[in-house]
């Protein structure tokens, strides 16, 4: 693979055969010259070759991260100036948004409509942490006597942080739009299967000032160079978006160096639509609460309650539209439902569907790969209800991570409270009803970290989105999200006129 190291950032195009790594501000082949490439998704087709990294480039990365942490500028920078060096970040992925657009599209099969919200969203969280350091500032505390006591906030140190497939641009950007604000740096490990955006993330950062070591992005397997990040001792902070037992291997690997770790992990989120709801409104809000992004979201809304009362009505109404959702290429404006990641992942949801079907639920529509003319080679999924399933079922238990929901009915608020919470996971939530008590009373008894009510959306920079119980902890997108990746000094001064001689001797 031809190195690039005399050639600016400004001088590649976004869309191109080859991917370098990012190691202290130069794209770099990896130490053994490995490379892996990445497939669309959608037709199976290779898009490019991905520089792979080892843990030799692991190691570099991180010294990279760390001189320039310990020894560089980024974290003396004035708030103010890392405030416009963030808004440029933003300016730039503005200006070639089409081109992330489609880049993401092609990396990871999703829909037109999904990876433009999700590239804007990229962009705005730069936007919104730019504006959220500015405030972002220790206090001075009242302590009697002639003492003054203030606390200021201090950029942890270097970080890792391990971005999963399903949100490549977005997750990154919630991770290194609120890391390098502080003052930290980063060491981004992308997913192998969708890297292509987040390198580019790292050229951007780069191309709008961020100092050289302060943003290195080296894709490479998690069990490696995953794993060596989250061990290093010169690493101070992991933040991981991922499964339920990659998270739990994480912070016991974490635990030996005592690292900060914040955990993004997986949901079973249960939509909750009680008899008073707008059942078309529900209709909607659910169809896209489990469809949107081919169902693979951590917070997809993926069991489903109805009330007794309207339950046929709903499930009429829900299943028709179900089955005119759009599938295909994901170009084009008129699909709704992208492909499935992977041949792996596919055959993953294809059996929790085949044991809901063993364990006696019925499939009211889909429950099967679907065939799409002219994208034969790609993973493609049909969306699928299920119905009379139970709590002790593997998929009603379990997160699928695809285009399917379970279905089940209810009589009371009590009861579908209780079903709610009966899950190991707490991430996302869903609430329809008219009844505003109702929905306040249901909302602070739900064990999850995002509550909707009467809406399908869940995440917009500046609402803090995690989850409970085995969903993680740690809040990203919001103000809150800068203490997770700052140290809190406090500092007091005495200033009276006589010293102080507490011993009296």
């Amino acid at each position: 693979m031809a190195t690039v190291k005399e050639q600016s950032f400004e001088q590649l195009e976004m869309k191109r055969e080859v991917y370098h790594l990012i190691i202290n501000g130069k794209r770099v082949n990896s130490e053994n010259g490995e490379t892996f490439t990445t497939y669309n998704p959608a037709t199976g087709e290779a898009i490019a070759t991905v520089a792979k990294a080892s843990k030799e480039d692991a190691e570099k990365a991180v010294l990279a991260a760390r001189n320039a942490f310990d020894f560089g500028k980024w974290r003396h920078f004035p708030v103010n100036k890392r405030s416009r060096v963030l808004n440029k970040i933003a300016s730039i992925m503005r200006a070639r948004f089409n081109e992330l657009v489609e880049l993401e599209i092609l990396d990871s099969g999703k829909s037109l409509s999904a990876a433009q919200g999700q590239v804007m969203q990229a962009i705005e969280d730069f936007e919104f942490y730019a504006g959220a350091i500015v405030g972002h500032r220790g206090v001075v505390n009242n302590v009697p006597g002639a003492f003054h006591n203030y606390t200021e906030k201090e950029p942890v140190g270097v970080c890792a942080q391990i971005i999963p497939w399903n949100y490549p641009l977005m997750m990154a950007a919630w991770k290194v739009a609120p890391a390098i604000a502080v003052g930290c740096s980063v060491v981004v490990k992308p997913a192998t299967l969708t890297p292509l955006t987040a390198i580019l993330l790292g050229e951007i950062c780069i191309e709008a000032g961020v100092p050289e070591g302060v943003v290195n992005i080296i894709p490479g397997a998690g069990s490696e160079v995953g794993n060596y990040l989250v061990e290093h001792e010169k690493v101070d902070k992991v933040a991981f978006t991922g499964s339920t037992p990659i998270g739990k291997n994480i912070m016991e690997r974490a635990s030996k160096t005592l690292k900060r770790v914040t955990l993004e992990l997986g949901g079973k989120s249960p939509n909750i639509v009680f008899n008073d709801a707008d059942v078309d409104a529900a209709v909607d809000g659910s169809l896209f609460g489990i469809f949107y992004n081919t169902g693979q979201s951590c917070e997809a809304r993926s069991r489903l309650y109805v009330h007794e009362d309207i339950y046929d009505e709903f499930i009429e109404k829900f299943t028709l539209k179900t089955k005119k959702l759009v599938l295909g290429n994901p170009l084009n404006k008129e699909t709704h439902v992208g492909a499935i990641i992977s041949r792996d992942q596919l055959e993953v949801i294809d059996g929790y569907v085949k044991s809901a079907i063993e364990d006696g639920a019925t499939i009211v529509t889909g429950g099967k790969e679907a065939k799409l003319d002219g994208l034969e080679n790609g993973h493609w999924y049909e969306p699928t209800i299920i119905t009379n399933v139970n709590h002790d079922m593997k998929a009603v238990r379990e997160e699928i991570f695809g285009p399917v929901v379970v279905v089940m009915k209810f009589s009371d608020e009590k009861e579908v409270i209780k079903l709610a919470n009966d899950s190991e996971f707490g991430l996302g939530s869903a609430i329809w009803t008219k009844d505003h008590g109702r929905a306040t009373r249901v909302a602070n008894q739900i064990q999850a970290g995002i509550v909707m009510v009467n809406c399908p959306f869940s995440a917009f920079p500046g609402t803090p989105f995690g989850g409970y119980k085995q969903s993680g902890f740690g809040r990203e997108l919001c103000i809150e999200t800068l203490d997770l990746y700052t140290e809190t000094k406090s500092i007091i001064s005495y200033y009276g006129s006589r010293p102080l001689n507490p011993f009296g001797v």
